[in-house]
């Protein structure tokens, strides 16, 4: 029996505490920036008319497209697998770019999901085609928008306007698609906590500083 635990202790138990730590290790780690201090909306309409803006939030960032109807399911499985779990974090906003026009379209899918959920911290703004493309131009992706100005793709965004993606082989992941729920689930959701994990562990560092104080 003896003889057994000491096997496990030095043959199993590296390799479990490894397989642990290597599927984890995006938890361990910042979230690399990928493009630093993002422009903010302008003075962009919203279904709300109130003024959206990406200072001092945590923001998942969207572009609809014209077709924002169509691609509703989209929304839909982000808003399940990402927004209900976190919406309650009073730094973090979910924020979709339409192209004017698409107003109605959007009141519609904000009016689903509130059937089921709290949708205080969904934003749909609006503005002309010229600025969408500029403004996400700005943000320095490889990949591009099609034809509607839209991207199953959402982006995080930190409170200081930071693109934040995270590194693999052959670069950076910048964005989580929304058309399949396990992106959402796996990478998404984990990188997002370490984003999460990052604010939480600054304001315990204020806090402990404040009380040194």
């Amino acid at each position: 029996m003896k003889k057994n635990i000491v096997l496990f202790i030095l043959f199993v138990l590296p390799i479990v505490a490894y397989l642990f730590f290597a599927s984890g290790i995006n938890s361990f780690t910042k979230l690399p920036i990928i493009t630093p201090k993002v422009a903010d909306f302008g003075n962009w309409k919203s279904l709300k008319n109130e003024k959206v803006s990406l200072n001092d939030k945590i923001t998942i960032l969207g572009f609809s497209g014209s077709n924002i109807f169509k691609n509703k399911g989209n929304f839909f499985n982000l808003n399940q697998k990402i927004y209900q779990q976190y919406h309650a974090f009073k730094d973090l906003q979910f924020v979709v770019v339409c192209p004017l026009g698409t107003e109605a379209d959007a009141k519609k899918i904000v009016d689903a999901l509130g059937s089921f959920t709290d949708v205080s911290q969904w934003h749909f703004v609006f503005t002309s085609p010229e600025k969408i493309n500029t403004f996400y131009d700005q943000l320095k992706l490889v990949g591009k928008l099609d034809k509607d100005l839209g991207t199953p793709n959402v982006y995080i965004i930190d409170k200081k306007r930071n693109l934040r993606g995270r590194k693999e082989k052959k670069g950076y992941k910048e964005g989580y698609n929304t058309f399949h729920p396990s992106d959402l689930s796996n990478e998404m959701l984990d990188d997002f906590r370490v984003i999460l994990y990052e604010y939480r562990a600054a304001l315990k560092k204020n806090h402990n500083a404040t009380k040194e104080l």
